[in-house]
């Protein structure tokens, strides 16, 4: 392996260029395809591309999602094409070519030439005529005239689950207006209510409930009778209101709630003082009732309309208990119209079509429920039409006369003063509510009656809800409540837009509406017109005509589809089903695995849904990951105007895609929650991540690197076999753990329901798919490599320990390092590609690049014991640090004793056995004692798991967490060694109730002398107690610690060979000297050689470092760092040319002359010998180490001592 830079020297974006040129060029996409091309398929559907803007970080969540799901499977041995979103058409593409050549109408497209608009659609982005047909044969189309949601910003109906992606809080005007009871003894008027001023010239009809109670009553002070729920007559009340006459109490009962409900106008008066009620009657008697329109544009329709019909759709939480009717604009008005003939169904229209066997001639069938309209393709009756005085741009017809051409949203205020000058105006003011508005031209929604094509989704309601509990949520209530709820209310959908870009419906009608064909394939379509297709936009087939049998001429309609129905349909036409593929798509379907995210509950998960329902009687997708929304850091949406928001490409740029990926895939965004982005936590994946999983790489490379320095065999990977009889305890664990975590991934977020697994099907049900898990177990995995297995094991990586036990503490290093690289591939494919491509010149055979690899298998477990001993070895360390931390004893400062209790053997066996000198070491302390005994130093009680047992237990909680609570210590060791508890007839698991331990100070001792700290489940107690036998220990670590500080502050590398010297500056030397002496052991092993005396640094050494301290456990000394240098033994060398000190002086200048660590490799090639024949007029001379020369200080005073 190649030598690596400091962490702090690694720029990961810069090594993730690197990477991508080098994926470039060896077409490792492609590659892996090729790779993989006999291998089962594992089917991903991409959804709608982005075609309108550029990439943000919620298309980076999900298509780090996507990637990860599929790279993972692409590495379990299955084929997986990746395939970009299929729908480019529609809406969203419209909208930017309007925004660009300033579009604002209709028109303006048809005179600048479809075929012109069509282009430039398609010069910004990168199809299923079948489906359409199927459809037609299972009665699941028709053609209709609906109110739908349509956008005045895009020219278009929208489908109801478009409607709802976009809903603000907005302040509309509210209006109360008259409407003149016809006949009426005292002249009443009906009082209405509405927010949309605009639908008032197109009123029809006033509905009530028939159930409700209403009131005919006089204003005191106006003198003016208006009729009006009774419940909602507080809306009438008018504080600024003036009597005009005193006007006598009616006999007639008085409602006893009218008070003011808080109308925009007014205040909370009583509403008595201004009312006086004439009559109290039902809402069924109003039915029927006639009364005077507010505009005179209608009276050709005075013969059925302008009446009162009822309904229960009418309310009385607003209003007046009143509703205006205006059919052509509200969805409630166009079905209560319809149903009490304010306007007629008209004759038999065309609906859906059922197709001859031979002709693919539809004939024309009968659907009662369809209005008959002013369209072409609806009914020619003049009578019969219902004229939608709105068009396509949202402005008035000129059946509006007094406000042709004016946009409604404008013509509010217009309008409510023409109210005000009929003198029909109650009052006025402003509302607030929620408001649907266009999901892409941000414009307020209006309800309009437009015709169009419809898919009959309520008839697939059951199937539907079926469908949705066959598949895979992640996570799940997203699917058992948003989806479902979605479902359960879903309507017809209007898949036919009057609009340019996007595919054309593929049906072509006569004149008379006697014939209509629908194509199912260009090569039908050529067939029938006799007309070469080579694309199939509007501007290139509506030109093509279709001679019938009968002699009609056919022409296409001018809808296309709507983009959703694009979206939705490809499953099966990326891969042209059913003309091709048909073995692929019927052995695969439904897909493996989508992703997106949570507004397509609404939006491509529905579709996806809806038409496999439809076509297929299954669901789309097996799996589904669903992502929350990424929003700003001040949890406002992202906003390019706010600027309150990192470009992506900024962080990139800073930090690399990797850590952005993983600071995605690990926050709430992936249970389906907000996340507000912060760059900081951008920088945490690499300062907590990234940069330790690095070191410990690194340290792996330096110390292969070092056993070449030091003249020993190159590193060569042990086999896995020899790997798992390691009988190092940390060797067994990190290889147990390193097998854990492939399990937990196998049968994890990634396992997405394909095949078998690695775990048994009850976890594979419970478990997989779920990616908030994995990665948090992943990122865990890394901390104790770094932390526990590298950071405990450094005397063996260094080969303080002996040659053959450091060669099996690297191979274990780099085992685990390899296995976790291949199973963090997925997550972080670049990182993991830079340290694999380094890792692999040590190991034959292996793959080109790391994502061409197998995903590691599960070679066995049998570690769970172990695995457990080392975590509450962690937990020991950090509860016995806290106790140091809460009595102010630095780790410096050694402590006498520890005890250690547990009622598990087992983990006292592990704990002060093979673990023991790992806790004393990293704890400081001199003795471990185990006890078994709970009660020794310990008292029980037990608590109810509230967190767990609440849901389950209910009503009953209450009294089992009483009976927890008073359990005797008795009962809680049996239940702890039963391992369950029946307690008020609920069975209780250990996983139910906390027991805690509770430290018992022995008698006799204070705080500040023991003190304890557990977490329930292990109590730590530490001795306190100065111990002046420690001191020596103490101060050694001590001056140990000022040792590898200075080594910091001149930065120097771990693996930097230095000689360190020690001058005690005190006057009396005896307790440096008795430090130095009785510790010498340690401190050799903590700095990796003697300490030395400062008296003995040679004239010739290079100082590099050197520090004066004060005070420090009652010493003051100097450490100075120095290059080894070579120490001669003058009088052997003398004796080497005959007691000539002129050629011994030259030998010891040449020999000073050379580069160190070449000189020591010459010494090692020579076993120990060199001949030294190069200095002129001197002859060859052959130099012994260790008998003429000395390669250090150190290597000079352990020669000399031994």
């Amino acid at each position: 392996m190649e030598e690596v830079c400091e962490g702090k020297d690694f720029a990961f974006p810069k090594q993730e260029e690197t990477i991508l040129s080098f994926w470039s060029q060896i077409d490792a996409f492609n590659t892996q395809l090729s790779l993989t091309k006999d291998k089962p398929e594992y089917i991903f559907y991409d959804g709608p591309p982005f075609a309108t803007g550029l990439p943000h970080y919620g298309h980076i969540l999900a298509g780090t999602i996507k990637d990860i799901v599929t790279r993972y499977h692409s590495m379990t041995g299955h084929h997986v094409t990746r395939r970009f979103g299929w729908d480019c058409h529609g809406l969203p593409v419209e909208n930017e070519i309007d925004k660009k050549l300033g579009i604002k109408k209709r028109e303006d497209v048809i005179k600048l030439g479809i075929d012109v608009y069509n282009e430039e659609c398609r010069s910004i982005v990168t199809r299923y005529v079948s489906e359409w047909e199927h459809l037609y044969a299972k009665d699941l189309v028709y053609k209709g005239f609906k109110v739908m949601p349509y956008s005045t910003g895009c020219k278009t109906p929208l489908s109801n689950f478009e409607a709802g992606q976009n809903y603000k809080d907005v302040s509309d005007p509210e209006v109360y207006m008259t409407f003149p009871v016809l006949g009426d003894a005292h002249g009443a008027s009906f009082v209405a209510w509405t927010t949309t001023p605009w639908t008032l010239p197109s009123n029809l009809a006033l509905c009530v409930n028939a159930n409700f109670t209403y009131l005919k009553v006089r204003n005191k002070y106006t003198g003016k009778v208006y009729i009006v729920g009774e419940s909602r007559l507080s809306t009438l009340h008018n504080p600024k209101e003036k009597p005009k006459e005193a006007v006598a109490n009616s006999a007639a009962s008085v409602p006893k709630n009218a008070k003011n409900k808080g109308s925009s106008s007014g205040k909370a008066d009583n509403v008595l003082d201004s009312f006086e009620v004439l009559e109290k009657f039902s809402g069924a008697s109003l039915v029927g009732t006639k009364y005077e329109p507010l505009f005179d544009y209608f009276t050709e329709l005075s013969d059925t309309a302008f009446r009162v019909v009822a309904d229960n759709y009418v309310t009385d939480d607003s209003g007046t208990g009143i509703v205006h009717c205006a059919p052509a604009f509200g969805e409630d008005d166009f079905r209560v119209c319809i149903d009490n003939k304010i306007i007629s169904k008209g004759p038999p229209i065309l609906s859906f079509f059922s197709k001859t066997a031979s002709s693919s001639i539809l004939t024309l069938c009968s659907i009662p429920a369809v209005l008959s309209v002013g369209h072409p393709h609806f009914g020619d009756s003049d009578s019969d039409k219902l004229i939608v005085a709105v068009d396509d741009d949202g402005c008035f017809t000129e059946k509006i006369t007094d406000f042709s051409g004016c946009y409604i949203k404008q013509a509010d205020k217009d309008i409510i003063e023409a109210v005000k000058a009929k003198g029909r105006l109650v009052k006025s003011g402003a509302f607030t509510h929620s408001y649907p508005y266009c999901w892409r031209s941000d414009t307020p929604l209006i309800y309009r009656a437009v015709p169009s094509w419809f898919v009959r989704v309520e008839t697939l309601k059951e199937k539907l809800l079926e469908n949705n509990k066959l598949t895979y949520w992640v996570p799940d209530f997203v699917k058992d409540k948003r989806f479902h709820n979605w479902l359960e209310n879903a309507r017809d959908w209007a898949i036919s837009r009057s609009r340019f870009w996007g595919t054309p419906l593929p049906i072509w009608i006569s004149e008379d509406e006697k014939e209509i064909v629908v194509i199912d394939s260009v090569a039908k379509l050529e067939k029938l017109s006799g007309v070469k297709v080579t694309d199939l936009h509007r501007h290139k087939i509506d030109h093509i005509t279709i001679k019938s049998e009968s002699g009609r001429i056919l022409r296409r309609i001018d809808d296309v589809f709507d983009c959703w129905f694009e979206s939705g349909s490809m499953p099966y036409a990326y891969i042209h089903y059913p003309f091709e593929n048909r073995e692929l798509f019927e052995k695969n379907f439904p897909g493996h695995f989508v992703a997106e995210g949570l507004d397509q509950t609404r939006g491509w998960f529905y579709t996806l849904m809806v038409l496999a329902t439809a076509l297929f009687g299954k669901p789309a997708f097996r799996n589904l990951i669903c992502n929350g929304l990424v929003l700003a850091e001040d949890g406002k949406k992202m906003s390019k105007s706010l600027k309150n928001y990192p470009p992506p490409m900024d962080i990139i740029n800073d930090y690399g895609a990797d850590a952005l990926r993983l600071y995605l895939i690990n926050s709430p965004v992936v249970r389906a929650e907000p996340l507000r982005f912060k760059k900081e936590g951008v920088y945490g994946v690499v300062r907590d991540v990234f940069l330790p999983w690095y070191n410990a790489y690194r340290f792996l490379v330096q110390n292969t690197k070092r056993l070449e320095v030091e003249g020993l065999a190159p590193f060569v990977l042990l086999d896995q076999a020899t790997l798992q009889k390691s009988s190092n305890v940390l060797d067994q664990w990190i290889n147990s753990a390193t097998q854990s975590l492939v399990h937990f991934q196998g049968c994890n977020v990634l396992h997405t329901g394909h095949g078998s697994s690695p775990c048994n099907s009850k976890s594979r049900t419970a478990k997989r798919n779920n990616a908030i898990n994995v990665v948090p177990y992943l990122l865990k995995f890394l901390d104790n490599l770094t932390n526990i297995y590298v950071r405990f094991n450094r005397k063996r990586l260094k080969g303080r320990t002996g040659e053959e036990d450091c060669r099996t503490a690297l191979s274990t290093l780099f085992n685990v390092l390899l296995l976790s690289c291949k199973v963090m591939a997925p997550f972080t494919p670049f990182f993991t590609e830079v340290l694999y491509q380094n890792m692999r010149k040590v190991c034959s055979g292996s793959e080109e690049s790391i994502h061409y690899c197998s995903f590691p298998e599960e070679e066995g477990k049998g570690g769970e014991r172990i695995e457990q001993s080392v975590t509450r070895m962690m937990t020991i360390i950090d509860l016995a640090r806290n106790i140091r931390e809460r009595h102010n004893k630095p780790l410096k400062t050694p402590l006498r004793e520890m005890v250690i209790v547990h009622p598990d053997a087992d983990f006292l066996d592990d704990i002060n056995g093979k673990l023991k000198e790992y806790v004393l070491e990293e704890l400081n302390i001199r003795s471990l004692v185990p006890c078994n005994d709970t009660l020794k130093y310990a008292s029980l009680r037990a608590e109810p798991d509230f967190s767990i047992l609440g849901k389950r237990l209910g009503k009953s909680m209450g009294i089992v967490a009483k009976e927890v609570k008073a359990m005797s210590q008795e009962k809680i060791l049996a239940f702890e060694n039963a391992g369950e508890v029946v307690i008020a007839n609920h069975s209780l698991k250990l996983s139910d109730i906390k027991v805690l331990r509770d430290f018992k100070r022995p008698d006799g001792m204070a705080e500040n002398e023991i003190d304890a700290a557990g977490d329930g489940d292990v109590l730590v107690i530490l001795d306190l107690r100065h111990d002046e036998s420690l001191f020596e220990a103490g101060a050694a670590r001590e001056i140990v610690n000022r040792i590898q500080k200075l080594r910091k502050k001149i930065a120097l590398e771990p693996t930097d060979t230095v000689e360190v010297y020690f001058q005690s500056l005190d006057d009396d030397t005896s307790i440096s000297q008795r430090v130095l002496h009785s510790q010498e052991s340690y401190i050799r092993d903590a700095i990796g050689s003697s300490l030395l005396q400062f008296s003995l640094v040679p004239s010739h050494a290079v100082i590099i470092g050197e520090e004066s301290f004060h005070g420090i456990s009652s010493m003051s000394f100097d450490i100075t760092l120095a290059r080894p240098a070579l120490i001669f033994n003058e009088k052997a060398i003398l004796s080497l040319f005959a007691g000539d000190s002129k050629f011994a002086q030259n030998l010891q200048t040449y020999l000073l002359s050379r580069d160190h660590s070449n000189l020591k490799s010459e010494f090692q090639d020579g076993n120990g010998k060199k001949i030294v024949d190069s200095i002129e007029q001197q002859p060859a001379a052959e130099v012994v180490l260790g008998q003429h020369v000395f390669l250090s200080v150190g290597d000079y005073v352990a020669a000399k001592s031994g």
